[in-house]
């Protein structure tokens, strides 16, 4: 952006915070231009210099009309002439080259507007997003910030330029007759009084417009992506969301024809009333006229009627572009309601930044509790634990007994409500969160991959590594020779969400993406559940040999696969009721018993369903 270039300063997302409740206000959206204020000081300059030589006219205008036509004088008209075709080119030249520089100006600001959002929401944590949906989020950042593109773009220096134009026009009419000055504004009180209603109900349309603009976006991104596409087909829902698209299209419809419309016929009887006045001023400046006044030529009433039919469309555009104003601060408070939005998770200012080269891997929690954000139950509690460096340690139990919440406060995704989790004895709170996600990898049951090559795809956890590292990665988790096969190889796309590949293909491709990053401790959330049981043995291998020399926390999802894990832990109702070794548990009869049986049975019904 060539704001950027010039030594401006990236906004701050701080800088633009509001207090709890208040609203977007013109001085918010001001310190906006912050960092670009010598330019837009540039942009007055050229604005002031434009509006001074186009009152210049008016005076030129009346020298003609009353020395240089009536005494005949050739040489002085020419003069004239000519300074008014010097001023037209000046005001033209003006014009032109502060619309450059306020266009430039206005694009870098909405350049740091959607780089402070997209930035503030990157360090807002997954707490955030489980409760937001990706089509809002969206909506704000596209829809909003684009909408407001014209306001920071162009509508600024429209007021500027238009409250140039009328100071400088006001006191050159003053300069002609005080009179008539006052005369023509004897409408502005009422237009003002107007505009402000009309404004006031624009800023309510335009706030409820953008809200259903966000439905209808979260809608098309949830119902139009592969897993929607799937879920409506197969649930037979096709028309009804189709119909249901089709009303809210409707209110959407409905909504930007109010936004426009609003206000139109107080708009229009105040352009009737400007349009009036010049006529009115005629009348008035020759009823002076007749009467003896010899204040007023003939010159003067022309040049002050030309004065006023510039002023008259700069104050009515004043007003209608602070009605766009008023109407545009609803979407500014949409936008900056996301900047205000706290961070839960961020480093502190003396943050400890660890080497994952030196980094052991001892992780323990300290009589941790843990509840999600907006609930008051508990999910883990009081739960102490030590994963030893360079062994690996099993969380086995019933679905919802709180094992995959603590995976999710190892990676430091939440920070636990009470005590605390350590990596060689640092508070993870204390460590910077660049240096965290170095150290430890997560492979999640939750597979994500890109709309990329799978070579992108593995990439994006080591930008740098070679193409024999990709290789050496894939053969780990058990997928180069599918890769391989391939036409393109590890050029070929993997599609929306990886949807060209199975369940068990996307789980080794993000697998191996997490190898690339060695990182000293590895948790698998179920990282293999989606692989059959033969594919699972040969990478169950794999994860051993890799899992040497480094911390590994695996949630088991066939508990056949931990038999040779160094320590399990069994986890009910966010507690930890067992641990020990597999054979330990198994003879103790408790719950790790139970859990065996379970999983033998289904392991067998497996089996036949094979034969």
């Amino acid at each position: 952006m060539a704001g950027h270039g010039m030594g401006a300063r990236r906004l701050d997302p701080d800088e633009m915070k509001l207090a709890p409740g208040q609203k977007a206000d013109v001085r918010r959206v001001v310190r906006l231009f912050r960092p670009y204020r010598g330019r837009v000081a540039l942009v007055l300059v050229l604005i002031a210099l434009g509006a001074a030589s186009g009152v210049v006219s008016p005076f030129l205008v009346r020298e003609i009309v009353d020395v240089a036509l009536p005494g005949r004088d050739l040489g002085l008209l020419a003069w004239c002439v000519g300074g008014l075709v010097l001023a037209t080119a000046i005001a033209t030249a003006l014009n032109v080259s502060q619309s450059m520089v306020s266009t430039r100006v206005g694009q870098a600001v909405m350049h740091d507007l959607r780089v402070a959002v997209y930035g503030h929401l990157q360090r807002m944590g997954l707490g955030f997003f489980t409760r937001t949906r990706t089509g809002e989020v969206q909506s704000r950042i596209f829809s909003d910030i684009g909408s407001m593109q014209a306001v920071v773009t162009s509508v600024m220096t429209q007021i500027v330029s238009a409250l140039a134009g009328i100071i400088m026009a006001l006191v050159a009419m003053t300069a002609m007759d005080w009179r008539l000055t006052l005369f023509s504004f004897v409408a502005t009180p009422l237009a003002v009084w107007m505009n402000r209603r009309v404004g006031n109900r624009r800023r309510r349309i335009v706030k409820a417009r953008q809200e259903k603009s966000a439905d209808l976006a979260a809608g098309i991104q949830e119902s139009l992506s592969v897993s929607g596409i799937l879920l409506s087909t197969t649930m037979g829902r096709t028309q009804a969301l189709t119909d249901r698209f089709a009303a809210d299209s409707r209110e959407l419809a409905d909504l930007e024809v109010a936004s426009e419309t609003a206000g139109r016929w107080n708009m229009a009887l105040f352009t009737a009333l400007m349009s009036i006045i010049p006529a009115l001023t005629y009348l008035l400046g020759g009823y002076l006229l007749v009467g003896g006044d010899t204040s007023i030529t003939i010159g003067t009433l022309v040049a002050f009627i030309a004065l006023q039919s510039s002023l008259m469309p700069q104050l009515n555009g004043l007003l209608r572009v602070s009605n766009q104003i008023s109407a545009s601060l609803a979407l500014f408070t949409r936008v900056f309601e996301y900047i205000d939005a706290p961070v839960t998770i961020a480093d502190k200012p003396d943050a400890t930044v660890l080497d994952p080269r030196s980094v052991r891997g001892d992780v323990r929690f300290e009589q941790v509790d843990f509840a999600y954000p907006g609930s008051e139950e508990l999910t883990l509690a009081d739960v102490s634990l030590l994963a030893p460096a360079g062994k690996h340690t099993a969380l086995v139990g019933h679905t919802g007994s709180g094992k995959t919440t603590t995976a999710y406060l190892v990676a430091r995704l939440y920070d636990p409500t009470a005590g605390a989790v350590t990596l060689d004895g640092h508070d993870l709170r204390d460590v910077t969160m660049e240096a965290l996600a170095a150290c430890v990898g997560l492979v999640s049951q939750e597979t994500y991959l890109l709309h990329a090559t799978i070579a992108e795809n593995l990439r994006f956890a080591a930008p740098g590594a070679s193409d024999a590292e990709l290789v050496e990665a894939c053969r780990i988790a058990q997928i180069h020779d599918h890769i391989a096969s391939l036409p393109e190889g590890y050029d070929t796309m993997v599609g929306e969400r990886g949807y060209r590949f199975s369940g068990g293909e996307k789980q080794r491709i993000a697998l191996a993406r997490t190898i690339l990053r060695d990182p000293p401790v590895l948790l698998l959330d179920e990282a293999t559940s989606a692989l059959d049981v033969r594919t699972e043995r040969a990478m169950s291998d794999a994860l051993e040999t890799l899992g040497r020399g480094r911390t590994v926390i695996s949630i088991a999802h066939r508990l056949s696969t931990i038999r040779s894990a160094d320590q399990i832990i069994v986890m009910r109702g966010g507690r930890i009721i067992e641990r020990g070794g597999y054979e330990e548990l198994l003879a103790a009869g408790g719950d790790f018993a139970e859990l065996v049986a379970q999983d033998e049975t289904w392991q067998d019904e497996i089996r036949q369903v094979e034969i």
